[in-house]
């Protein structure tokens, strides 16, 4: 059976100066499963924090609720505090009584005190229910995928292959710099834009731990975070990268081209006649 405690926090005036707290305690302490419910100025300071953990040890808590402030500020503080008395960490509850209620209704006592009341019975009834959850350690691939070869992607695939991980940048065009590199001035400073991508895009095509695949693409994403698995199609080239040159030849000798052009002009022809 469930065991709440039920801790409310003055939080100063922050909480108090709009919300009776004593009538929330009042109220709280009328709910099934809440066998404990007292007050602090500071909930999050040591002496606050000292009486959560022997109030769990003295009326044998197995849940907790927290009416403080927000759970992006003490949330990770109060998980540390119940699970220091031995409860687990995630049988805690924090109903925001201050941004979601003192903060929002000034000088509306009343108004802010029922509302108060109506978060932590929310905030007890869903305790209630909860079961405690361990933490899971799963092993992930120290590699990333940036998709997109721009000057966005060149950055970023940059300082992450220069933090030491593997990085494999995809671009779906033949060649990596986006549209920067189609670009004569860059602003505010009117800088050549080659003269800030080129040497980028050199460092991304030589960094040992980058791999760069262009004219590829990504098909199909799966897994989850720290172990995804993607499948990239790489285009065929009709052109051997290792003994490229760049040199230009085969634009002009590329049959896929010819034959295009041929057939625009057949079309063209037609049409003309």
């Amino acid at each position: 059976m469930a065991r709440i405690g039920v801790f409310l926090c003055h939080c100063g005036s922050n909480i108090a100066g709009s919300v009776n707290v004593p009538e929330v305690a009042e109220a709280i302490r009328k709910l099934p499963h809440v066998v404990h419910v007292e007050d602090n100025k500071f909930t999050c300071s040591d002496p606050g924090q000292a009486s959560i953990r022997q109030a769990i040890a003295e009326h044998q808590l197995n849940r907790v609720v927290v009416a403080a402030c927000s759970p992006r500020m003490h949330e990770t503080t109060f998980r540390r505090t119940v699970s220091s008395a031995g409860l687990n960490p995630y049988l805690l509850e924090i109903a925001n009584i201050r941004e979601h209620c003192s903060w929002v209704h000034p000088n509306q006592v009343e108004a802010a005190t029922a509302k108060a009341i109506d978060l932590v019975e929310k905030a007890v009834a869903r305790v209630a229910r909860q079961e405690p959850l361990v933490p899971k350690q799963v092993g992930i691939t120290k590699r990333a995928l940036v998709i997109g070869g721009g000057i966005a992607g060149i950055q970023a695939s940059s300082d992450i292959a220069d933090a030491g991980y593997e990085v494999v940048l995809v671009e779906r065009e033949p060649s990596i710099g986006g549209h920067m590199a189609q670009l004569d001035k860059t602003f505010p400073t009117l800088d050549c834009s080659a003269c800030i991508l080129t040497p980028k895009m050199t460092t991304v095509g030589q960094h040992p731990n980058i791999v760069l695949l262009t004219y590829s693409e990504v098909e199909d994403i799966s897994g989850f975070v720290g172990n995804f698995k993607v499948r990239i199609r790489k285009k065929a080239r009709y052109v051997d990268l290792n003994k490229c040159t760049g040199c230009g030849e085969c634009y002009n000798n590329c049959p896929v081209r010819n034959i295009a052009q041929v057939k625009q002009g057949v079309k063209s022809g037609a049409t003309e006649s």
